[in-house]
């Protein structure tokens, strides 16, 4: 597999082009790491997948979040809706909590993100009742709304100093999927069974992917 992934610009296109793009090695033979040659990997003064990443998010052309296995990866708007309906399995995210198919802490995270928009995880903890003295568990209920597609990172940020200078790593700000991507992509695949969903998935991750196994690309999409 040609590493040719070298800017955003060209990441950006990688994620288009392949639909499914998991950021880390996964098993399968395709990744963004694999993609990417060494020497933009925290490269002192070069920026590498970790800014490019920054910039995808930020135009929304393709969704960035915690989609294979609870780990990052890219998803395009072509190939979304069958991934949102095959997670979601025929739920909103009302209708999943209502049925006890999602516990309290995502609902206290969906409802803010609902009311007020897109949010900093920072902000989101507190204004959904997690951090010091609130409730545990933040970094695990946000990462489940990523895999069941209900939740994205909306862009990030870096955190400013008192002289106004940017520092550190970028800050997930995060949204309900709908307010990024729209309905018509979060739920363009509803009319199909989830069934057929999935199976659209394993075939065009076969196709990418001709040396993997059946069960391994399961394994990414579930």
């Amino acid at each position: 597999m040609a590493r040719n992934i070298t800017s955003w610009q060209a990441l950006e296109a990688a994620a288009l082009d392949y639909g499914l793009l998991p950021f880390f090695r996964c098993g399968v033979g395709l990744s963004v790491e694999e993609l990417t040659p060494g020497r933009y990997w925290f490269a002192e003064g070069v920026d590498g997948p970790w800014e490019w990443r920054m910039e995808v998010a930020r135009r929304g052309e393709v969704a960035y979040g915690k989609l294979f296995n609870k780990k990052a990866g890219l998803v395009s708007r072509e190939w979304y809706p069958d991934l949102a309906n095959y997670r979601r399995d025929g739920y909103d995210f009302d209708a999943r909590y209502e049925d006890g198919l999602a516990g309290h802490r995502e609902k206290q995270i969906m409802d803010v993100l609902t009311r007020e928009g897109p949010m900093l995880s920072k902000d989101l903890k507190r204004a959904a009742g997690f951090g010091r003295d609130g409730a545990k568990g933040f970094d695990t209920a946000i990462t489940r709304l990523m895999m069941q597609t209900y939740v994205t990172i909306h862009s990030f940020e870096y955190s400013v100093d008192r002289q106004g200078r940017p520092y550190g790593w970028g800050v997930a700000k995060y949204a309900v999927t709908e307010d990024v991507l729209g309905e018509e992509v979060t739920r363009g695949a509803y009319g199909r069974r989830p069934a057929e969903s999935k199976a659209r998935l394993v075939d065009r991750l076969g196709l990418l992917c001709p040396r993997a196994f059946d069960d391994e690309l399961e394994r990414l999409i579930r």
